[in-house]
């Protein structure tokens, strides 16, 4: 691999916009991009993940927004990383091979949740299967058990995984097992891998243990007021940062006990950015308007540490 720019900070786990009938709606990206650049001071982005409803898109579309975000971030975008994680091997295969020529500055996959792998031996040939069809490009694993119900300890696979595969850079880890995450920083600081959380509402203790950056939904309408905590922690101003922090998570468990998904991320992002961002498909359904008017009343009654 060439050298290249570390990532870091907040990456935004891209929304997918959709029509009203239910197909992606691929000219919108290029507001979308502008938008999280100058408004949220967000540069980096995480396409076709689980915000992204990735494993609910064909092939050809997935294809399709990669490029898409490609071609709308050149030169705007700092990094561009495409999931191609699949429940079938030969189709991560094939989107690896797209995502390594299209230019992707990284690709991530996703444990198979319905056959699932049952430890670090049936995990990393698969794995290495992927990263092998993208040599050059920069190789993260999705870790989300709470969804795949895949738990096999990160700590445990990073463990020789370099040597398996070379172009391994990190983990995007979407899991409130701090101590897992602890571990694996303390036990790879000589590698210099990327760990990058992907719990919203839990990113300051992932940063006190050394995350180096978050992936997440949030980023894509509170990426400004995130930014802002990740310099009061580099200060360090932790007294600020808690606050930020405590913020977030007051808006997160309002909408979490109203029923909170990837249909009312969408909902939220397109009343926060006036970006159309359409419905989900199915089997989730949109959000109903009582949930974006409390929800947007919510959000509208935060005041934050910047009088915002």
């Amino acid at each position: 691999m060439t050298s290249r720019k570390k990532l870091q900070g907040l990456v935004a786990a891209t929304i997918t916009p959709m029509t009203p009938d239910g197909q992606i709606n691929l000219p919108v990206i290029r507001q979308y991009v502008d938008y999280l650049v100058n408004k949220q001071n967000v540069k980096n982005v995480f396409v076709n993940g689980t915000t992204g409803e990735g494993l609910s898109l064909s092939i050809q579309e997935r294809k399709q927004l990669a490029e898409e975000w490609m071609c709308q971030g050149k030169d705007k975008l700092d990094h561009v990383i495409i999931h191609v994680g699949a429940l079938s091997l030969p189709e991560s295969q094939e989107l690896a091979r797209h995502a390594a020529a299209i230019g992707a500055d990284g690709i991530a996959v996703i444990a198979p949740f319905f056959f699932k792998p049952t430890n670090k031996d049936e995990l990393v040939p698969l794995l290495q299967k992927v990263a092998s069809e993208a040599p050059d490009v920069p190789f993260y694993y999705y870790h989300i058990p709470p969804l795949t119900g895949v738990k096999i300890r990160v700590e445990e696979l990073l463990e020789g995984i370099k040597e398996r595969i070379p172009t391994f850079q990190g983990v995007k880890f979407s899991d409130t097992d701090l101590l897992d995450l602890a571990q694996c920083i303390h036990k790879n600081e000589a590698q210099q891998l990327e760990f990058l959380y992907g719990v919203d509402e839990q990113l300051l203790g992932a940063l006190a243990v050394g995350a180096n950056g978050a992936v997440g939904s949030t980023y894509n309408y509170l990426g400004r007021q995130t930014n802002l905590m990740l310099e009061a922690f580099a200060k360090p101003d932790l007294a600020l940062a808690r606050k930020y922090q405590f913020l977030t998570g007051e808006f997160l468990g309002f909408v979490i006990k109203l029923g909170f998904g990837v249909a009312q991320t969408k909902a939220v992002m397109t009343f926060v950015s006036g970006i159309p961002m359409g419905p989900p498909r199915l089997p989730l359904l949109g959000a109903s308007e009582e949930f974006i008017a409390k929800a947007k009343a919510k959000l509208d009654s935060i005041v934050w540490p910047d009088g915002d």
